[in-house]
């Protein structure tokens, strides 16, 4: 049984959550360390009386989108064991909820709509605002910066 810390990184093919994952592997974890990338598909809820699809949580993943692929396509031979976990649900609610069993929560920036959700986005807002662990957010200039040596 692993002893080490738990992190959990949201992963939605995006490439800032690329970056945040990155950074969760090669900074932020070590040896005998767990990073669990997580994609939440949000549930499709139908507007009444149509046909339409109503997505109101953050970005959706590509129907085609493989996490397992994801996170082997990014080349790193990480220190610590990466696992790779695919929910349904809403985004914040299902992070949070993962955040309570988790040392960690590794999130991307993103740059929404609304000023509001200008660097963190409604996912991450949530996040921050509701984790149960401590949360860092991470721009694709951010992780550079910290990349070891």
């Amino acid at each position: 049984m692993n002893t080490g810390r738990v992190i959990i990184v949201g992963v939605d093919g995006s490439p800032r959550a690329g970056a945040a994952l990155r950074w969760a592997i090669e900074v932020g974890a070590h040896a005998g360390n767990t990073v669990r990338a997580m994609l939440v598909r949000p549930r499709d809820t139908l507007l009444p009386g149509t046909s339409f699809t109503l997505q109101p949580h953050g970005r959706v993943p590509e129907a085609g989108f493989s996490l397992a692929a994801h996170v082997k396509g990014l080349g790193i031979e990480p220190a610590a064991e990466v696992e790779t976990r695919t929910v349904h649900g809403d985004p914040a609610t299902e992070l949070v909820t993962a955040s309570a069993d988790a040392d960690l929560l590794v999130l991307g920036a993103h740059r929404g709509g609304t000023p509001a959700d200008l660097v963190l986005g409604s996912v991450g807002r949530e996040c921050v605002r509701y984790s149960r662990c401590p949360v860092v957010v991470i721009t694709p200039e951010a992780a550079h910066r910290l990349t070891p040596a």
